[in-house]
């Protein structure tokens, strides 16, 4: 019986298998967060510096990833932030070394930022779901990369309000190729161009609407390109629930931010989480919501 077999006959032991994945791929993408607009940004800097004819000048925060020597995904190794004590591997297991670890480093006991953990967590269970909805199909791996894809997408707006084009642009052409390789999403290859069209459109239109009319940018290109993904993977038909739900939650959030937490009303407010968020929803329980919908609405 082949590893295959084996996972099609017992969903539990993929089920599992998916979760210990979501784990490993989880610690991977708290680096990608963390470094990736670093990097970005050191790429920008470095693109005016050589067509403005002039050097980088500008002090660097010396604990910023900015002032190191080489920066990439891969360099330098993980270390502490304070003492730069670099992890072994056995203290870089996901959650467990963190439980083991008490949550501090191993070194100078600095505390560990808990959202390591949980976005590990988040990105485990994340996967065991598609892999109970979806099982062991090609169909899985790529809404794996997916889901995975807009975990990172949604840290790294909530914290630098930029969804970097070298996740977007690449998510929309593989929605495009996974709709026309025909791996069982149910959409046509024309729903899916559609929908990338209509997504990355209709939040163009109304960035455009709301500037000529208020003189302020309501939005960033970056949400045009991820909802144009989103209607790439999902087809025409599921951009107005992903943007009602975005919408409604985004709404919802941002005035509990500003009554509860005392947020600034004039502080921008990324738009990219609760797309995402909006986005995975509809994956996971499109039928439901279009059931719910159809009994409710269109009888």
């Amino acid at each position: 019986m082949t590893s295959l077999q084996l996972l099609q006959q017992s969903p539990a032991t993929f089920t599992t298998s998916c979760f210990v994945l979501g784990l490993l791929v989880g610690s991977f993408l708290n680096v990608v967060i963390y470094r990736l607009p670093f990097m970005l940004e050191r790429d920008w800097r470095q693109q005016c510096c050589e067509l403005l004819k002039i050097e980088d000048t500008k002090l660097v925060d010396q604990k910023s990833p900015l002032s190191w020597k080489r920066l990439s995904l891969a360099e330098p190794a993980s270390h502490c932030p304070h003492c730069h004590h670099r992890i072994r591997p056995c203290e870089n297991i996901p959650l467990i070394s963190y439980v083991l670890l008490a949550g501090k480093c191993a070194n100078c006991r600095a505390k560990i930022s808990i959202r390591y953990p949980v976005i590990e967590l988040a990105t485990g269970l994340l996967s065991a779901l598609i892999a109970v909805n979806f099982g062991v199909t090609w169909l899985t791996l790529a809404l794996l990369i997916f889901a995975w894809a807009l975990i990172a997408l949604t840290m790294i707006d909530f914290d630098h309000q930029l969804l970097p084009d070298s996740i977007t642009i690449p998510l929309i052409w593989l929605g495009l190729a996974v709709n026309t390789l025909e791996l069982g999403t149910g959409i046509t290859p024309q729903e899916s161009i559609l929908g990338a069209i209509v997504g990355y459109l209709s939040l163009w239109s109304f960035y455009w609407i709301f500037k000529l009319m208020t003189n302020k940018e309501g939005m960033g290109y970056g949400d045009f390109k991820l909802l144009a993904a989103l209607g790439a993977w999902m087809g025409w038909q599921a951009l107005l629930p992903i943007i009602i739900l975005s919408s409604l939650v985004g709404a919802v959030f941002g005035i509990g931010c500003i009554h509860l937490m005392g947020r600034d009303k004039s502080a921008p407010l990324p738009f990219g989480p609760f797309l995402t968020g909006a986005g995975l929803i509809m994956l996971i329980w499109s039928s439901q919501i279009y059931s719910f919908y159809s009994s409710e609405f269109l009888l």
